[in-house]
């Protein structure tokens, strides 16, 4: 099978990797890598490509815009030969990725006993990755449902005593693999209504896997369901019998893309915004030639239903939360006259948040579109048929994702998911409401550019801030929000759902979750805070240990608003101060004065301090908060 085809092919990789290679300063090896990385590659140059990002990596340290991930691989097929794949797909999703591989077969006896390799280790997650010739049921071909039905329960249960030990003893996100049939059928067309056969025992093992997995708060990185699973490399006997690898070297690129994609979701590091071209990607045809008559979209042609099909993808993705922009070269008034004019149109002008028609060139528009959107362009998808406009992308903004298109527009749906920009590790209504939250967010900022009087405008908008805890509900986008804030986040510390549980659950710490209301829409979760005990500080005394705010609500007075819930819960507790602290990054200058316009004092830095970070401290008896103009509600 074709794969990582979303990525172009590059003219020359090896001559681009030797002169990488040649490079003397290791930030500028590791760019030409993280370049690399995002080109087509088979497993020679992979493997190729990992030693030389290794190497800039070790010399770099921490010194390094990459998000760091600790993956553990424990299995009972062979991956060794999966981790460089794994390590380069990483840092084409913006990861540096450590890998530490348990001995083969030995799962059980690292997650049940102990096991001081993986423990110094200290993974974030753990991939779990098993093989039907391990997981092997024990029950006679004519048994009966219900036989089969608690032969599987066993081995389910097993396994989340596996998840639980894995989050106990490591405090580890869990990934765990589903199986994927390789035994050739014994029935043909009639394997699936026999419950015992090794095919359909293994499609309800996966389907009991998917069900415990979502109770359990495990990934999955579900082979069984990827069309990998179609690929005469995995499960290929003489690669099993000569060195028990379930998946080939072959295929090693695409494992460990699928793998990567998994780990950069659960971090926050997928795409949030799609940014479409118009002519020729979302209809056939060039509107202000064609007219809105002469453009291909819709029932009554091959090509104008494959447009439409694309189009209601789109749709579909906005409805999970995808924001979409459009970028074209095109006259406002015309390309914004298709959408409203055209009866077939499958995407309405309400489901752009950003609209940017002009003939100005693309690389501009899109960081125009960053600015309006309060999104980073590192959050982009940039679609578009025109390969020259492709590659001014790729090189003026290489940050942002730009897939390959095929010719044929049938194709463009099934490309765009392939490539996994959008992998997440949770869905939620807040998810779903993202798209239109946006949309209404232009809306917002186009009545206060109108307003002459800020007080008056923020009263109008008649804004309530709903307050709830960080419990199971709340847990999965909160992590979410977490690991994506970047601007305005105080410490930006990153954690998985298992760490952010054990942190809220604390009984001195304070969790909140706070949303948005206002007359324009329901803004959804907008902000964490966790506050926390610390050896640093009097027992009386909370450090605000995170406090982060989606971008899109600057200016609303939110910030005042959160510190009289967070001061008032922290006094009901006795708690005497907060103690704020501030660590910068390269993105979070937005809100280096954020404690001072709140009327925090500065503390001196304890002992062990992140190099330049700063500390603040506000009374909660004494000292009051800023006006602000939002309505506190707070749910159980």
């Amino acid at each position: 099978m074709e794969q990582l085809e979303w990525l172009p092919a590059h003219p020359d990789f090896r001559g681009a990797l030797r002169a990488a290679r040649d490079e003397h300063d290791p930030a500028a090896r590791l760019r030409a890598c993280v370049s690399l990385a995002n080109y087509n590659r088979d497993f020679v140059v992979t493997d190729k490509l990992d030693r030389l990002l290794q190497t800039a990596l070790a010399e770099l340290g921490a010194a390094t815009k990459l998000t760091a991930a600790r993956v553990a691989l424990l299995s009972s097929h062979t991956v060794d030969h999966l981790t460089p794949a794994l390590r380069v797909a990483g840092v084409s999703r913006r990861l540096a990725v450590s890998t530490h591989v348990a001995p083969y077969g030995m799962y059980r006896q690292s997650l049940l006993g102990d096991d001081p390799a993986l423990a110094a280790f200290q993974p974030q997650f753990i991939l779990l990755a098993l093989d039907g010739q391990d997981v092997a049921f024990d029950v006679p071909l004519e048994a009966a449902e219900s036989e089969v039905d608690h032969a599987i329960r066993v081995r389910v249960d097993e396994l989340r005593r596996l998840w639980r030990c894995a989050r106990e003893r490591y405090g580890a996100q869990v990934i765990q693999q589903t199986l994927v049939p390789v035994t050739p059928s014994l029935f043909g067309s009639f394997e699936a209504l026999v419950p015992a056969t090794p095919f359909a025992m293994t499609e309800r093992f996966n389907a009991a896997i998917r069900s415990a997995a979502g109770e359990d708060r495990v990934l999955l990185l579900d082979l069984a369901w990827h069309p990998i699973r179609g690929s005469s490399a995995l499960g290929d006997p003489v690669r099993w019998h000569q060195a028990k690898q379930l998946v080939s070297p072959l295929l090693a690129p695409l494992y460990g893309d699928l793998l990567a994609r998994v780990v950069a979701g659960a971090l926050g590091l997928s795409r949030k915004c799609l940014v479409l071209d118009l002519d020729n990607t979302l209809w056939g045809g060039v509107v202000g030639d064609d007219g809105i008559e002469g453009l291909q979209l819709g029932q009554g042609s091959p090509t104008g239903e494959a447009f439409l099909a694309f189009q209601r993808y789109v749709s579909l993705l906005a409805k999970r939360g995808i924001v979409l922009a459009v970028c074209s070269k095109n006259h406002l008034e015309v390309a914004e006259g298709a959408f409203t004019n055209h009866p077939e149109m499958a995407l309405r002008r309400t489901d752009i948040a950003a609209f940017v028609a002009n003939w100005s060139d693309k690389a501009q528009n899109l960081r125009n579109i960053a600015h309006l959107l309060d999104l980073g362009t590192d959050s982009f998808v940039f679609v578009d048929d025109n390969p020259a406009e492709r590659e001014i992308i790729r090189r003026e903004l290489p940050e942002v994702a730009v897939p390959e298109l095929p010719e044929e527009p049938a194709y463009y749906a099934a490309r765009l998911s392939a490539a996994g920009y959008f992998e997440t590790s949770s869905f939620t209504a807040d998810d779903a409401a993202r798209s239109r939250n946006y949309v209404a967010n232009a809306e917002r900022r186009s009545m206060a550019e109108q307003a002459t009087d800020l007080d008056g405008y923020l009263r109008s908008l008649d804004m309530t801030l709903v307050t709830t805890g960080v419990g199971p509900v709340e847990l999965p986008r909160a992590t979410q929000l977490l690991n994506k804030s970047n601007q305005f986040n105080l410490t930006t510390r990153r954690y998985t759902q298992v760490e952010m549980s054990e942190l809220v659950t604390a009984p001195s710490s304070i969790g909140l979750c706070l949303r948005l209301v206002d007359r324009f829409s329901d803004n959804g979760l907008i902000s964490v805070i966790i506050a926390r005990q610390d050896p640093a500080w009097a027992g009386d005394e909370l450090l605000i240990d995170t406090w982060l705010m989606s971008c899109r609500v600057l200016g609303r007075q939110v910030e005042a608003a959160a510190l009289q819930v967070l001061a008032e819960r922290a006094r009901k507790r006795g708690v005497r101060a907060l103690i704020g602290e501030f660590r910068p990054t390269p993105k979070n200058s937005l809100v280096v004065q954020h404690y001072e316009k709140l009327g925090f004092t500065p503390a001196a830095a304890p002992a062990g301090a992140s190099a330049g970070a700063t500390f603040w401290r506000f009374d909660v008896a004494s000292q009051s908060v800023p006006t602000h103009f939002i309505q506190l509600s707070e749910q159980a």
